[in-house]
């Protein structure tokens, strides 16, 4: 029966996070040449080629589900370490255990960060945010490239377990000049999307009567320089709550009206018996009661925030 040295795993996972074999050593502390050998040896073992070596260097089907394990087995050791008081701050063998996750960008800039450093600080962890559209999100985690995700997707991941984090509503919004002209035409202003995949903007056109496809479209992928071309006057667009609500720009941006967009966000995670992936679920849900709209068919408790 063949196994899976776990040193021999890591190993690959190393070169998969970090892209190629020299960046790979680097963080593991030996040779090049040693980890190009620990991967031979791996391969030799299961029979699979588990490594595309290209610039960055990604695992195959075969290596993903690997590097799945070595992830699995770093964040149970860490647990293991914790629960025997190895090691305070949660640091495994001198170097702090890293937890991929996906999270949507507007999430990222809104209100998450603060609970990723409460548990970053108190079970000395380190995390690996790779951002993506929530819609898009549960495909790292089901491709087993993250470890969690807040993500749209209501329905479990195979081999995940979810639970519902809160609202996110998004409101369109313009500078004065720009809101002036939609009112006369709604198509003669450009949109601003995220990126090629954003549909919240065709959504509320759509809701109006509008043809999504005749105003010309800019995409600007990322969280505050999207709010700020918005502000600079690039186009109109949709801004979720926590930022439609700030006096973005010394008030350069007004409400357009319409029925807001509202996305509904999940926590979707490894079913692992873990304590730092449910201490980072534990927190994110009592962030999200702070800073979302409450789950849909629940009341918000009066102590909850906004």
């Amino acid at each position: 029966m063949r196994d899976i040295p776990m040193e021999l795993a890591e190993t690959l996972a190393a070169v998969v996070d970090t892209g190629t074999m020299d960046a790979a050593a680097r963080r593991l502390h030996i040779t090049p040449s040693a980890v190009s050998q620990r991967i031979r040896t791996l391969e030799d073992r299961l029979g699979r080629v588990l490594l595309v070596r290209a610039k960055p260097a990604r695992p195959t089907d075969a290596g993903a589900r690997v590097v799945r394990l070595a992830r699995q087995y770093s964040v149970l050791a860490h647990d293991a370490l914790a629960d025997l008081g190895a090691g305070a701050s949660g640091e495994e063998g001198g170097r702090r255990v890293s937890i991929p996750l996906a999270v949507n960008a507007d999430s990222m800039a809104t209100w998450m960060l603060p609970a990723l450093a409460t548990v970053a600080d108190s079970h000395g962890v380190v995390f690996d945010l790779h951002s993506h559209d929530q819609d898009h999100t549960a495909a790292l985690l089901e491709e087993g490239e993250v470890m969690a995700a807040v993500t749209s997707q209501e329905d479990p991941v195979p081999g995940c377990r979810v639970s519902p984090l809160g609202v996110m509503r998004y409101e369109a919004v313009a500078t004065p000049e720009l809101a002036e002209r939609m009112r006369a035409d709604p198509t003669a202003v450009p949109v601003v999307d995220f990126d090629r995949r954003d549909e919240l903007q065709t959504r509320w056109l759509r809701a109006r009567g509008v043809d999504a496809a005749v105003p010309a479209r800019h995409r600007v992928p990322g969280s505050h320089d999207f709010a700020q071309a918005l502000v600079a006057g690039l186009g109109w667009g949709m801004l979720p709550e926590p930022q439609s609500a700030e006096p973005l720009g010394n008030g350069r941006l007004v409400r357009l009206g319409g029925d807001p967009v509202d996305v509904p966000l999940y926590w979707q995670q490894w079913n692992l018996e873990s304590a730092v992936l449910t201490a980072v679920g534990a927190e994110l849900g009592k962030e999200a009661r702070r800073r979302l709209r409450p789950p849909r068919g629940e009341r918000r408790r009066p102590d909850a925030g906004r």
